[in-house]
């Protein structure tokens, strides 16, 4: 019930939200840096879930990176095909992954959680922990503040989450958290985001 809702406040507003935050360009420079950088520790297929307009997954694919890019959104997959055609997205859900065990080296979570219910985010961790090979690199960005504590974000509701709670939630699915990066940028939400290896 929660994909249907989260796919329908995002097929109504496509076209707006990728004009506002679907170009590299648009993005924060320490983002561009952290994103980057945790491509290059990896060495073979990457998903990234949760594409949106499929932006980073182009910023990704220019750097040489074996990626490929899932969203609900039929809009923005449509969308990110004419943009970038030399790479592959498919709409899918974040709850059963078109992937075999272990068979990614990479996952990219870019603000694609923040959507999901605090008492549904264990299952979603666990899928990307099923489709990462052993020691695969898992990067996700979210809001911090209060653990679970919903806001209304400009589509439909998301979730703040602590560092420290999401890094259990990440080790209880499998997941060994080995990096973590926070700013708090003028007029902008709290930034976190943590770099984890699957077990």
């Amino acid at each position: 019930m929660t994909d249907i809702l989260v796919q329908q406040a995002y097929s109504g507003r496509s076209a707006e939200y990728t004009s506002a935050l679907g170009a590299i360009d648009q993005m924060h420079a320490l983002d561009h840096h952290c994103i980057g950088r945790w491509a290059e520790l990896i060495g073979g297929r990457v998903l990234d879930a949760g594409c949106g307009p499929g932006h980073w997954t182009d910023f990704l694919h220019m750097r040489g990176v074996d990626v490929s890019g899932i969203d609900l959104v039929a809009e923005f997959v449509d969308g990110a095909r004419r943009r970038f055609p030399d790479v592959t997205f498919e709409v899918s859900s974040l709850r059963h992954i078109d992937a075999a065990d272990g068979s990614l080296k990479g996952v990219l979570a870019w603000y694609s959680l923040i959507h999901v219910p605090p008492t549904e985010l264990p299952v979603i961790l666990s899928e990307l922990s099923r489709v990462l090979a052993p020691q695969g690199h898992l990067l996700i960005g979210f809001f911090e503040g209060d653990s679970a504590e919903p806001f209304d974000h400009a589509i439909t509701t998301a979730y703040y989450w602590s560092v420290e709670q999401m890094t259990s939630l990440l080790h209880n699915a499998g997941f060994e958290v080995f990096d973590v990066e926070t700013r708090q940028d003028s007029g902008s939400r709290p930034h976190a985001a943590i770099s984890a290896i699957a077990r």
